[in-house]
């Protein structure tokens, strides 16, 4: 059996990953629906269920398409407890993929995507469509990036952070773990764990934004750390 398992089929996103995959020759052997609800695939031949999932799927590697930090965690951990052991990376074909980027597995980078030099991205990190990301960038896990945002250069985002679209973070600047940048904001200065920042420049509205369980004691996540 051979290609991709996409896992987590309830974010219209998953459309984008679908096209991804199928420009990069690679075959969706099975697109699974994790939970309940809606299902955005434009194909769905290879749907099915959790409960359908069998070991030999399970020897796949597999993309999580949610762009939530904390709900792409809670699919990741939900796919080892079906027993799949190894994520896959994709940057689409229309990304120059810089020589000097250090990324974990479970990275998907959409299309027209700039990436710079000298950077290092933790596991299962997902920069959506035409995001700009400087040199010596900085992304912890399950870090997300919305379409259009710009992180200059030396921009440091912590585990679970995500910065909405259109937002521009200036440069040596660290958006704490947990933390989000709202669509739109300018980031000036250093957000801290778990805030919500808003507005031009950035000014924090919430500081007690959820954070997921650490994965070092995790038989997979902690070896992808």
């Amino acid at each position: 059996m051979r290609g991709i398992v996409i896992f987590g089929v309830g974010s219209s996103l998953v459309v984008d990953l679908e096209e991804g995959l199928r420009h990069a020759g690679t075959p969706i052997a099975a697109a699974i629906a994790n939970v309940p609800g809606e299902v955005h695939l434009l194909d769905r031949a290879p749907l099915i269920g959790r409960a359908e999932v069998t070991p030999e799927i399970a020897t796949l590697r597999y993309l999580v398409p949610l762009f939530t930090p904390v709900n792409r965690h809670g699919a990741v951990l939900d796919a080892t407890g079906l027993g799949f052991t190894t994520p896959h990376r994709l940057c689409d074909s229309s990304v120059v993929v810089p020589r000097s980027l250090a990324a974990a597995p479970g990275l998907w980078v959409n299309t027209g995507v700039t990436l710079g030099a000298a950077s290092a991205f933790g596991p299962f990190v997902l920069i959506n469509r035409g995001a700009s990301i400087g040199h010596h960038a900085r992304l912890g896990g399950f870090v997300s990036i919305g379409p259009g945002a710009v992180l200059a250069g030396e921009v440091t985002a912590g585990t679970g952070a995500s910065v909405g679209a259109g937002a521009v973070v200036l440069p040596q600047t660290t958006i704490g773990a947990y933390a989000t940048v709202a669509a739109g904001s300018v980031v000036t200065r250093d957000v801290p764990d778990r805030c919500l920042v808003l507005g031009s420049p950035a000014r924090i509205v919430r500081d007690d934004l959820e954070a997921f369980d650490s994965d070092e004691d995790h038989p997979v996540l902690g070896a992808l750390q």
